[in-house]
């Protein structure tokens, strides 16, 4: 099996908003999940590029981050490799969920600590 050590999650601050940038293997835009409130309600709006299935870890990541940084964010993330087993894809998901979660944990103490 694989190690999938390249998937990395990467973010740019747009003003007040996030950008996050979930990547790995052959980078692409799989899909874009921005999170953000209206009427006090979070909102997920999300763009999917056909054919593929980023979309279903981007809505919640999305919306996790803009919960917990209360702020506007944009999710993209393009992960891609060849033939994958379906043990491999659930490993591909757990990584890219696990460096999400630290990036976030990172994220929140660099706000905390302004």
């Amino acid at each position: 099996m694989m190690n999938f050590d390249d998937i990395t999650v990467r973010s740019l601050p747009m003003g007040r908003d996030l950008l996050i940038m979930v990547t790995g293997g052959e980078e692409h835009i799989g899909a874009a999940s921005t999170a953000y409130y209206e009427d006090q309600e979070l909102q997920v709006q999300t763009s999917i590029v056909p054919g593929h299935k980023e979309h279903t870890l981007s809505v919640e990541m999305a919306r996790q981050a803009a919960k917990v940084l209360k702020r506007t964010v944009t999710l993209v993330m393009g992960i891609h490799y060849d033939n994958l087993t379906k043990e491999e894809i659930m490993k591909v998901s757990e990584i890219a969920e696990s460096k999400f979660k630290d990036h976030l944990e990172q994220l929140t103490s660099e706000v905390s600590q302004q």
